[in-house]
């Protein structure tokens, strides 16, 4: 008899019609999957193998728009979701009203945050405090009236590959010699697999994931610490015996686990490599195929994506493989890439209220390190000769530094881009970046004639923690002193003022976070939520509540 291994997993809902979603789960052996809604809504689909794990990604078709139903998850027909005797509410579907004449778009609640270190098991005390997904997931639970995120964005570090917890390293040391390369970090397919048990098993979490729908994108610990950092760091990466198995199993998994389920049924039936993979009786080899094309040539392969949600629109966008990094041409994302989210942005412009900008790496940083970044990729250029190349190379790998900022072209098409689509009579109301990576929390609004609200909103981590000596440099770089030391890197590197200002409106906030955005008709409101350990558990505080724009 089948058996259910990870999962169910919400991922799509049909924001258009509201009569469609996706569950993917991961089953012990090839079987038939099938969710059964207690509306009468279904789906059934045949089990895909990769690497001797079986996986599905359930079409649910019959949903009804504006309405909540309950599922279950059938192996070869037998139930295997609810687990029995769990305590938590039902795993539910909730469709969006449809908008139409008279019935204005429904309101969106969007949660969002990145770098999650997996929560230690029950009755363990781990080293980063409460766990802000986990900490949301036991309130909703414990409340199943409360109001739901309608989707959860997970921009990145969903899992670290280059920082194990204490079981994983003991499950790798029985399996392997960790006195070899790459040590304690996962080395292949099966290690990756590791990492997902470990976070998406959480019994809160599995829950939240089960009835919360979530989009996701990858950073660069869902790989390895700073992921195509620089053309010298690749070359070396490339020189190592095992980083070549290392990137092709963190892309066959994240193609897996993270990335087939934001895509539609529609893109999911045109998509070839999905279609290949479930057409054989073993898929990894296609996967495997794949993976090398796409570290070979990252122009080859398109992991950002666009949903629509009413009238809203997210891109959310890869800031880590589709990059240029040969020094003379370095760009955050190559020609394609930017072509994409130009089009996608100004695409029906006037049709949408909110543009909202998924980006695992802020776009407007504290000012001292935005100038610290322009500087170092200045000499790395070689603007100040090869010595100071050869120190801002390592300064680079060092510190990290490798945002938007580090891409200074980059950084002005991508601000140039947001200025076009808030200006003008067609302008949405909001244009907001979100982000995570930098492990703490703030609001950042540039200064640029827009009709549009501008906004770049930044909250990390979800699970993880931050060293005192950073957490003091962030501090440092949002001051008027980490300005005027700003402007002194921007002398010595000759780089001249950035293409816009910007000024911090909030924050910054350190600790386990989530922000959540509600988007109604073209306003917009903002949470942030801390977790944080009390008598009688952790809970959630609400730090920030703020009108992003007043009602017109």
């Amino acid at each position: 008899m089948a058996g259910l291994r990870l999962g169910p997993l919400l991922r799509y809902v049909d924001w258009v019609d509201g009569g469609s979603a996706t569950v993917w789960v991961e089953a012990d052996r090839p079987c038939t999957a099938e969710v059964r809604c207690a509306d009468g809504a279904a789906g059934s689909v045949r089990t895909f193998q990769i690497a001797g794990h079986h996986y599905a990604l359930v079409p649910v078709t019959g949903l009804t728009p504006g309405t909540t139903t309950a599922y279950e998850v059938l192996l070869d027909g037998v139930r295997v979701w609810p687990l029995s005797g769990s305590g938590f509410p039902p795993s539910t579907i909730t469709t969006p009203a449809v908008a139409g004449p008279g019935r204005p778009a429904p309101e969106l609640r969007v949660t969002f945050g990145s770098c999650r270190q997996a929560a230690p098991p029950a009755g363990r005390r781990g080293p980063h405090g409460p766990d802000a997904l986990d900490t949301l997931a036991a309130r909703l639970a414990a409340e199943p009236g409360a109001v739901r995120p309608d989707v959860l964005l997970l921009l990145g570090d969903q899992v670290y590959a280059d920082q194990l917890s204490r079981d994983t390293r003991r499950w790798l040391a029985a399996r392997r010699d960790l006195r070899e390369p790459p040590g304690a970090q996962v080395a292949d397919f099966e290690e990756y697999t590791r990492l997902y048990y470990e976070s998406w098993l959480d019994p809160e979490i599995r829950w939240l994931l089960s009835t919360v729908p979530s989009l996701q994108i990858f950073d660069d610990h869902d790989v390895v610490d700073d992921w195509n950092t620089s053309e010298a760091w690749l070359a070396g990466m490339r020189a190592t015996p095992w980083w070549q198995e290392r990137v092709l199993s963190g892309l066959m998994s994240y193609w897996v686990y993270q990335h087939l389920g934001n895509l539609s049924p529609a893109e999911l039936a045109a998509d070839e490599l999905y279609g290949a993979v479930r057409a054989g009786p073993d898929g990894t080899d296609a996967l495997r195929a794949f993976a090398a094309g796409a570290d070979a040539d990252p122009g080859s392969v398109r992991w950002s994506y666009r949903r629509d949600f009413g009238r809203s629109r997210l891109l959310m966008v890869d800031t880590r493989a589709a990059r240029v990094l040969a020094e003379d041409g370095r760009a955050m994302l190559d020609p394609a890439e930017h072509q994409w989210l130009r089009d996608n942005a100004l695409a029906a412009q006037g049709g949408y209220d909110h543009l909202l900008i998924g980006s695992s790496l802020p776009w407007l940083m504290p000012p001292l390190i935005h100038d610290a970044e322009v500087w170092n990729a200045a000499l790395c250029r070689g603007e100040r000769g090869p010595r100071w190349a050869r120190i801002g190379e390592d300064l680079r790998r060092r510190a990290d530094l490798e945002h938007w900022a580090a891409f200074p072209g980059s950084f002005g098409a991508l601000s140039d881009l947001i200025e076009e689509v808030g200006t003008g009579p067609r302008a949405p109301s909001t244009v907001m970046v979100l982000s995570g990576d930098v492990h703490h929390a703030y609001v950042a609004e540039p200064r640029i004639p827009s009709t549009a609200r501008v906004f770049q909103l930044t909250c990390s981590p979800v699970h993880n923690s931050i060293h005192f000596a950073v957490k003091l440099g962030f501090r440092l770089g949002w001051s008027r002193l980490g300005r005027w030391l700003g402007r002194g890197f921007s002398r010595h590197g000759r780089t001249g003022r950035p293409p816009l200002s910007w000024r911090r409106t909030g924050g910054p906030w350190f600790g386990n976070q989530l922000m959540t955005l509600v988007l109604a008709g073209r306003t917009a409101r903002l949470w942030l939520d801390q977790a944080r350990s009390g008598g009688s558990g952790a809970r959630l505080v609400t730090v920030l509540d703020r009108r992003l724009t007043e009602p017109e």
